[in-house]
C-alpha cells in the first residue's frame, strides 16, 4: 500500500518496492510491488510468514494474487513493463522467492498449509522445488469457484444448456492439489452473499444452498467455506460487523448449520469423500450426461470404500431414477438434503435402496432412487 504510515518510500527512497514504476507498482489496484530480488526485503517477508505461524499458531497461509507477481506484464500494455534477463514476461526473483519461502516454511512447520490464489495456467503451482514447482500445498481452485456459480445462479430452467460447467472441473482437477473455494471474494462488493445469490423463491433459495454444499463436498478438492456461508447469511461480508447469529433462530437457517455439521461429520467418518481428492482413482462418473434433467451422479472411493452421489439440479422430482452400480446388494442413504431436520421437503427413499443384477451405465447392476427437487442424495454399500 502507498500509505504514508507503510513502507512506501521509507527513506524517501524506494526501499521495499523497485523504483522503476514499470517494475514497482500495480496501477490498477494502487499498491506498490515488493523488490524481490533484494535479500532484505525477501528475508523481511519471509520473516513475516514465520511470526504468524510461530507467534499466532496459524494453521496455513494464503497468498493473494499470485499472477500478479508470477508475471512481469500482468495487467499492463506494451511499453509498460521491462522484461527479464532472457527477455521473457516472467519474474524470476518473485519466482525464487515463493519457492524459497514454501521450502523454509515447510521444513520448519510440517503440516502447516500454504494456499496460492493462482488465476492463471502457470504450471506446478502445488509441486515441490524438486519438480520444478512453486512448492504450495495447494491451489485456489478458481476455474471450478467460477463455473459452480455461475451454474447454480441460473434458473433451473435454464440449466439444461449450461450442464458443462459441472462437469469440466473433471478436465484439470488433477494437475494441481485444488482447494474449492467459497471465499470471502465471493460475498463482497455487491456480489451478494451465498444465499442471496441463489434464484427464484425463498424455498427454492435454500434448497440450492443446500444443494451447492453437498456439491462441493462430493467434489474431489480440499473445501473451504468462508464465515457467514454455514448459516445462510443475507448480507454481504461486512469486515465491521459481527455474523448474523440471530438467524439460527429460524428453522431454515439453522438446517443449513446442521447441514454443514453432518457434512462435515461425514468427511471426517469417510476416507472415500477425502483420501484421493487430489488424484484420478478418488473419482468417477456413473453419468455425467444427463443434461436434459440435470442430474448429475457419481462415485468417490477411498480406502476400500465407495460412496454414491447424486444430484438433482432441478425442482422437479426424479422419482425411479435409474443409475447403475459395480454390484448388487442394499445401499444406505447416508446424506439427504431434502430432509426435514435441514429445511427440506423430506423426500428420500426410506433410508436405502436395493441394486439389482440389471446392467446400466455400462455397469453390471442398478437401483432405481428418488432424487429430491433441488437436492442432493449420497449412499454407502451394505458390504456382506
Amino acid at each position: 500500500p502507498k500509505d504514508e504510515f507503510a513502507l512506501a518510500r521509507f527513506t524517501g527512497d524506494a526501499v521495499y518496492e523497485h523504483a522503476d514504476p514499470r517494475l514497482g507498482e500495480h496501477r490498477d489496484w494502487g499498491t506498490l510491488i515488493f523488490n524481490y530480488g533484494r535479500r532484505e526485503v525477501g528475508n523481511f517477508l519471509l520473516a513475516n510468514a514465520v511470526y504468524w505461524i510461530e507467534e499466532f499458531h496459524v494453521d496455513g497461509l494464503r497468498v493473494d494474487a499470485v499472477a500478479s507477481m508470477l508475471y512481469l506484464d500482468y495487467s499492463r500494455n506494451e511499453g509498460e513493463w521491462l522484461p527479464n534477463k532472457y527477455g521473457g514476461r516472467e519474474n524470476l526473483e518473485a519466482i525464487e522467492f515463493l519457492r524459497h519461502v514454501n521450502a523454509v516454511l515447510h521444513a520448519r512447520f510440517p503440516g502447516v498449509l500454504t494456499i496460492a490464489e493462482e488465476s492463471t495456467a502457470w504450471p506446478m503451482v502445488s509441486r515441490p522445488n524438486w519438480m520444478g514447482g512453486l512448492g504450495f500445498s495447494m491451489k485456489w481452485n478458481m476455474g471450478w469457484m467460477n463455473d459452480t456459480l455461475a451454474y447454480i445462479e441460473k434458473d433451473p430452467v435454464h440449466r439444461r444448456y449450461h450442464h458443462d460447467k459441472l462437469t469440466f472441473s473433471q478436465m484439470y482437477a488433477y494437475t494441481e492439489n485444488f482447494v474449492l473455494p467459497l471465499s470471502h471474494d465471493e460475498v463482497v462488493h455487491m456480489k451478494r452473499s451465498l444465499l442471496d445469490k441463489m434464484p427464484n423463491d425463498m424455498w427454492q433459495k435454500f434448497a440450492n444452498l443446500r444443494l451447492l454444499f453437498a456439491w462441493q463436498y462430493a467434489h474431489p478438492g480440499k473445501k473451504l467455506l468462508f464465515m457467514g456461508g454455514e448459516i445462510g447469511q443475507w448480507h454481504e461480508w461486512r469486515e465491521n460487523e459481527a455474523l448474523d447469529w440471530p438467524l439460527l433462530d429460524h428453522a431454515t437457517h439453522a438446517g443449513i448449520q446442521r447441514l454443514i455439521r453432518d457434512l462435515n461429520g461425514l468427511y471426517r467418518e469417510l476416507p472415500a469423500l477425502y483420501r484421493h481428492d487430489f488424484e484420478q482413482q478418488g473419482f468417477e462418473w456413473i453419468d455425467c450426461h444427463d443434461s436434459e434433467r440435470s442430474v448429475l451422479s457419481l462415485m468417490r472411493h477411498g480406502e476400500g470404500q465407495s460412496l454414491v452421489c447424486l444430484f438433482n439440479f432441478t425442482p422437479v422430482p426424479r422419482k425411479d431414477y435409474r443409475i447403475g452400480l459395480p454390484c448388487n446388494g442394499t445401499y444406505h442413504e447416508i446424506l439427504n438434503t431434502d430432509a426435514a431436520i435441514y429445511g427440506g421437503s423430506n423426500m428420500g427413499n426410506a433410508g436405502q435402496v436395493q441394486a439389482v443384477d440389471q446392467a446400466w451405465n455400462d455397469r453390471p447392476c442398478s437401483a432405481v432412487i428418488d432424487i429430491p427437487p433441488l437436492g442432493a442424495v449420497f449412499f454407502r454399500h451394505e458390504s456382506g
